[in-house]
C-alpha cells in the first residue's frame, strides 16, 4: 500500500498546489471587489475543492451531529487535533456559522491561499510560545465572534496528536474565549481517523481513509461555570475518539 501511494499523493500534492495558487488570486478578486461576502464565497468554494480532491487518495468524509446547532449566536467549536486535513472539512461543513480559526504564526504568512484567508478572513495567527502575544489575539478574536455573531474553531490539545490519541487539552485559550464571547455555545467536536491521512508524515500519503466528524450537544457558557464548561467538553469529545 504504501509503494502505491507515492505516485497518488504526488499527483494530489499537484492538484493541491494547484488549487492554492489559483485561490490566492481568486480571495484577492472576492474580498476587494465584492468584500467580506465575496471572499468568503471563494474561500467556501475553495474549501470544497479541496475536499474533493482528497477522493484522489480514496478519502471519505462521515458527519453526525446529536442535536441541530444554534443559530443567530456565537458559537466557539472545540475539537481534538490530528492532522492538517481537519481544518477545510469542519470549514466547509460548518460555513453557515462563519468559522474563524486560531492558528499558529507559521501558517500565517508564505502559503498562498492558506495564509491570505487567516490574514483577510478574520481569524488570528498566534505564537504558541510567547502569552503575550497569543493571549491579546484569542481576546481579540472572541470579541469578534461576539459582535458578529460568528463561530470560532479552536484546538485545546495545541498540536496535532500524531497516533490519534488525544493530549491534555490546555484551558488557557477557550478560557479566554468564553470571557469575551459570553453568549457563545460551546460546541465540542469529535475527529477520527484524520491521523491516518498522514501516517508516513507529509509524504507518502494514506489511502483510503474515512474521516469522521461528530458535532456533539451544545453547552451554554453564560448557564456554566468555566471548569464544568471544560470538563464536560474534554470528557465529550474524548469518549468519542476510536
Amino acid at each position: 500500500m504504501k509503494f502505491i501511494s507515492y505516485p497518488i499523493s504526488a499527483i494530489y500534492y499537484v492538484v493541491y498546489i494547484g488549487v492554492l495558487l489559483l485561490f490566492h488570486p481568486l480571495q484577492w478578486i472576492g474580498l476587494n471587489v465584492f468584500g467580506y461576502k465575496g471572499h468568503k464565497r471563494v474561500v467556501d468554494l475553495m474549501n470544497f475543492i479541496l475536499i474533493k480532491s482528497t477522493h484522489l487518495l480514496g478519502t471519505t468524509y462521515m458527519y453526525s451531529s446529536q442535536v441541530d446547532l444554534p443559530e443567530g449566536t456565537p458559537i466557539i467549536f472545540v475539537a481534538n487535533h490530528q492532522s492538517l486535513f481537519d481544518i477545510s472539512p469542519i470549514g466547509f461543513y460548518m460555513r453557515k456559522y462563519h468559522p474563524k480559526f486560531i492558528s499558529k504564526k507559521e501558517l500565517g504568512k508564505g502559503i498562498p491561499s492558506v495564509s491570505y484567508n487567516l490574514k483577510h478572513g478574520g481569524s488570528v495567527t498566534i505564537d504558541r510560545n510567547n502569552p503575550k502575544q497569543s493571549i491579546p489575539e484569542i481576546k481579540k478574536m472572541g470579541e469578534y465572534v461576539e459582535k458578529h455573531k460568528r463561530s470560532v474553531l479552536i484546538f485545546p490539545e495545541g498540536t496535532r496528536s500524531r497516533t490519534g490519541k488525544p493530549k491534555k487539552f490546555s484551558e488557557t485559550g477557550l478560557k479566554i474565549l468564553c470571557k469575551y464571547a459570553p453568549s457563545a455555545y460551546i460546541v465540542p467536536v469529535t475527529i477520527n481517523n484524520s491521523y491516518k491521512m498522514m501516517p508516513y508524515g507529509m509524504f507518502p500519503l494514506g489511502l483510503g481513509t474515512r474521516m469522521e466528524f461528530i458535532f456533539h450537544q451544545p453547552i451554554s457558557i453564560k448557564d456554566n461555570t468555566f471548569v464544568e464548561i471544560f470538563e464536560q467538553t474534554e470528557q465529550t469529545i474524548t469518549k468519542s475518539i476510536k
